[in-house]
């Protein structure tokens, strides 16, 4: 790698760090309004800002140019740096070791929402602003908001950096500039926290709890001010509001902005019909399983079914009840949300809706073209062909999320936990869900593991938040020697 690549990659890293040690104002402040002790916090934050301002003051007069290589080193390299910052407080303030405090801001970030703290009822409230902070800024992106407010990064870098970043089987943007189009996504992402945060503040939570669980929604995060999360409130209307949002959120954010253009045709989208319909469906059937086998009444069985469904789904992991209390059947309704996912582009994880229509297109051709061996069959989605390269960048997704979930599971089961909590912790860490099942499930934790078991569940987090291609890349020697 050459200087000049070197010295791009260190200045952008450097904006993001200044960026976030501006956010860390807000528990900061909130520290101060609950008089609780900030000052370790304040001093970390001010050698943060002062240490990221000096290297863009070194690089002052330096371009940043991102090529491919410098895009990919650069989210790697931000996904980590974010998560010390952030775990930094937390191992000064909480009684914990480096890698739980490691695996809590990984898992902020990420928006998983995994937790180590087994007593989060007692947390100080700047921590729990924190942690639900860490799930805003990561929910859309640290790199979109990079990419959104310093335009010092040149058009093709800027692009470039984008797609490395961005989730789904292909970029869009709606402005010439990619700039613009990140900085009207945050404004729909701001929008849409403020509206969810006044929701749950008529519905009867404090401003302190309703600001940090619109963050942890909208993010489709799952952090809670509570250790019940939501189930704490015991309000339907919380639970329908938060349900609401939580499928909004895990509706591509594009089509949201092209709602302010009066363009409704993203909501039209096979994805998004698909997402719509899967929810219903195992909504109901969540819904019917509860219903008898529980002695709720109809209406908390649908409250309860709809919001866990939502929250699964999205990839978000709060929860309301301990589902796993449902029986085997909603068991496997809830398992079957997990290995789903939200759409592409919003702020879900997960394998992605759109993957799967692909996935049982290209399967149905498939069987087309041996029956019909001289046809000439093409794969459409919303009347777009499907092109060859997209095919295959869209398999080999599936055919890494299924072998790091698989690699995980056994190396968890290879360590003496049982197979329901190896293979359903594997896919909520590489998912971004949050809980599993068994040892990991709704009413549990993740404190249970070692050290060197929350490291490979870190390194889980982030590849499954990166969708694997950024994160495999680096290990390549062909991407060391081409670029």
């Amino acid at each position: 790698m050459d200087i000049l690549s070197l010295r791009s990659i260190l200045k952008f890293n450097a904006y993001i760090g200044l960026a976030i040690s501006i956010f860390f104002l807000i528990p900061i402040g909130a520290g101060l309004i609950y008089s609780e002790n900030i000052k370790d916090f304040f001093l970390f934050d001010l050698l943060l800002f002062a240490g990221n301002f000096a290297v863009i003051a070194f690089f002052f007069k330096h371009n940043i140019k991102l090529g491919i290589k410098e895009s990919i080193i650069s989210v790697n390299l931000v996904w980590i740096l974010c998560s010390l910052w952030g775990a930094i407080p937390l191992l000064l303030y909480t009684d914990i070791g480096f890698w739980d405090a490691f695996f809590e801001a990984v898992s902020g970030f990420t928006t998983t929402g995994a937790t180590i703290y087994t007593d989060i009822d007692s947390l100080p409230k700047w921590v729990l602003l924190l942690r639900s902070l860490m799930h805003w800024l990561g929910g859309m992106g640290i790199i979109v908001l990079g990419v959104g407010l310093f335009s010092l990064i040149n058009p093709t870098g800027s692009l470039t950096l984008f797609k490395a970043e961005s989730t789904g089987i292909k970029l869009e943007k709606l402005t010439p500039k990619i700039k613009d189009t990140a900085i009207r996504l945050w404004g729909i992402y701001l929008f849409l926290t403020l509206i969810d945060t006044l929701l749950l503040k008529i519905g009867g939570m404090n401003l302190f709890d309703a600001v940090n669980h619109a963050f942890s929604t909208i993010s489709t995060g799952g952090f809670s001010t509570k250790t019940e999360s939501l189930g704490h409130w015991q309000s339907p209307f919380i639970l329908w509001v938060t349900t609401v949002f939580m499928i909004i959120s895990g509706i591509n954010f594009l089509a949201h902005l092209k709602l302010f253009y009066k363009d409704f045709r993203a909501y039209n989208s096979e994805e998004v019909k698909w997402y719509l319909k899967i929810f219903l469906l195992l909504s109901i059937l969540l819904t019917t399983v509860h219903f008898f086998s529980s002695g709720d009444t109809f209406f908390d069985s649908i409250t309860h079914s709809f919001f866990t469904i939502a929250s699964i789904l999205t990839t978000t992991g709060f929860a309301s009840l301990d589902y796993e209390q449902w029986g085997a059947m909603a068991t496997a309704l809830v398992f079957a949300a997990m290995l789903i996912g939200g759409n592409a582009g919003s702020t879900a994880g997960g394998a992605k809706v759109i993957r799967y229509v692909v996935l049982f297109k290209n399967l149905s051709v498939q069987i087309k073209r041996i029956l019909h061996p001289s046809a000439v069959i093409g794969i459409f989605v919303d009347g777009q062909r499907i092109k060859n390269d997209v095919l295959g960048s869209t398999a080999g997704f599936l055919l890494l999320f299924a072998a790091t979930n698989t690699l995980i599971a056994l190396y968890l089961f290879a360590r003496g936990y049982d197979t329901l909590t190896s293979v359903s912790t594997a896919i909520a860490i590489v998912g971004n869900i949050g809980p599993g099942f068994s040892l990991t499930g709704p009413a549990q934790n993740y404190a249970l593991f070692s050290w060197a078991d929350k490291a490979l569940l870190s390194f889980g987090m982030i590849a499954g938040r990166l969708e694997f291609y950024t994160v495999i890349m680096l290990f390549s020697r062909e991407f060391w020697k081409r670029f």
